[in-house]
């Protein structure tokens, strides 16, 4: 099983950024997916999360500017990050969560989301 994330980068505050996290190895609508972040200093936090029926939850710090999104045909998750800020800044992850578990059983390899002022 793979998770490749890809998309981060260096973006100024009021900017955008697109994340993308492909999977392999797995079958992909199955899974529940999900975007963490850890800024430098602090604890993993969930951002986002999109289940195999396309509920979705958003954290309430980047509700209304971030965007999951899932093509179940290309086996990829997305998230489209607008105005964002300072505090956005942190290595982003992706992560795969088969139904009815607590924790993701599968992680990519994270991206640096950095957010200048």
């Amino acid at each position: 099983v793979q998770l490749q994330a890809s998309g981060g980068g260096l973006v100024q505050a009021g900017g955008y950024l697109r994340l993308s996290c492909a999977a392999s190895g797995v079958t992909f609508d199955r899974y529940g997916m999900m975007w963490f972040r850890q800024a430098r200093g602090k604890e993993r936090e969930l951002v986002a999360s999109i289940n195999s029926s396309g509920w979705i939850y958003y954290a309430d710090a980047v509700k209304g500017r971030f965007t999951i999104s899932r093509d179940n045909s290309v086996n990829t998750v997305y998230l489209q990050m607008n105005s964002m800020k300072t505090e956005d800044t942190a290595v982003y992850f992706c992560a795969a969560k088969r139904k009815f578990t607590a924790d993701p059983q599968h992680w990519g390899q994270g991206t640096q989301v950095t957010v200048s002022s």
